[in-house]
């Protein structure tokens, strides 16, 4: 099957390679890729700023397509035909006190779609039944594939930033996660207010609804009862933080994030101002997030690339010429 892999001595880069079709093992599902989005997590496995788990790993995460194979011990659902998600959490221990208490999200156990075991970038790729999302209806597959990881994320990190009902919320980076919970905010009655330096961005803010779109530096144009700080950018941490008012909370969304500045006590943290980071999602998480896309038709603004184009398609990321969401195309029923 044709795939993708990141190199193993060039950091930085991917490669084409012809993989043999996977055998799904007990538990798991065989899915034939019909679309794969491209997240910033790819690009961090792709350079190495993850340190590789596995050689020669086929990255990606937010692969949906149809269940074509089960492997022993899968009763379903899903079962065989079935519309599926691959995320990115692939597995945990299922005992250790994350886990038992409702918190997978932090077992230092987990294993990860793309970076431990061979991801969407490819034909066919396999995930355990366990993990896997039944996806919603109303949706064609590359729409759905950036709610995987974008949206999913975007959603945990609406949830840890605590917003009041009818709440005002700031959004700091308006990407793939940003433009999707922005959605998820106005759909449930929040005032959006849109951070980001890109005009191209904040013109899609303004068109989904946000309140106001503006540059970071220059504030918000009212105080925020929270924030997300999606933008992997340290700098921005104590301008968030400045533009709460009392009792707000910022939630920082990313993996990854450059160094933060010092903090002022007075400005960004006095008058009970939170700042809570967020790792990863659980199950239940992604599950919440999937039934309120099914409530509030959420709509994706989509970069897509064909298959061939995966190593631009991550070179677009990187240097933030991606509108919207990337999203690989399969060209067919075998991904060839």
């Amino acid at each position: 099957m044709a795939a993708w892999v990141v190199s193993a001595d060039r950091p930085g880069s991917v490669e084409r390679a012809e993989l043999p079709v996977p055998a799904p093992a007990p538990g798991e599902l065989l899915v034939r890729v019909r679309a794969c989005g491209v997240c910033r997590t790819d690009l961090h496995v792709r350079d190495h700023d993850l340190l590789p788990h596995r050689e020669r790993v086929v990255p990606g995460h937010e692969a949906v397509g149809e269940v074509v194979a089960m492997g022993r011990d899968v009763t379903g659902p899903p079962g065989a035909g079935a519309l599926v998600g691959i995320p990115w959490l692939r597995g945990t221990c299922g005992a250790c006190p994350y886990c038992t208490s409702g918190r997978e999200n932090l077992c230092l156990s987990s294993v990860h779609t793309g970076w431990d075991a061979d991801g969407g970038y490819a034909a066919y790729a396999t995930v355990p039944a366990d993990y896997a999302y039944e996806m919603p209806a109303g949706y064609p597959a590359e729409e759905l594939a950036p709610l995987l990881c974008a949206g999913i994320i975007g959603y945990r990190a609406l949830r840890r930033a605590d917003l009041p009902a009818e709440g005002r919320l700031g959004i700091y980076g308006f990407g793939a996660s940003g433009h999707l919970t922005a959605q998820l905010a106005l759909a449930e009655g929040a005032t959006v207010h849109v951070l980001t330096r890109s005009p191209a961005a904040q013109a899609l803010a303004l068109e989904l609804g946000a309140a106001s779109a503006r540059d970071a530096r220059t504030g918000p144009p009212e105080p925020l009862d929270s924030a997300i700080l999606f933008a992997p950018v340290g700098s921005l941490v104590p301008v968030a933080l400045e533009a709460l008012g009392s009792g707000g909370t910022l939630a920082i969304a990313g993996i990854h994030l450059s160094d933060i500045p010092p903090l002022d006590y007075q400005r960004h943290l006095f008058r009970e101002r939170t700042v809570r980071s967020v790792t990863a999602n659980t199950r239940e998480d992604g599950r919440a997030f999937l039934a309120s896309a099914a409530q509030h038709r959420l709509r994706p603004t989509l970069s897509p690339y064909d298959f061939a184009d995966a190593d631009t398609a991550l070179d677009d990321v990187a240097a933030g010429r991606v509108h919207g969401v990337a999203v690989l195309r399969m060209p067919g029923p075998a991904g060839r």
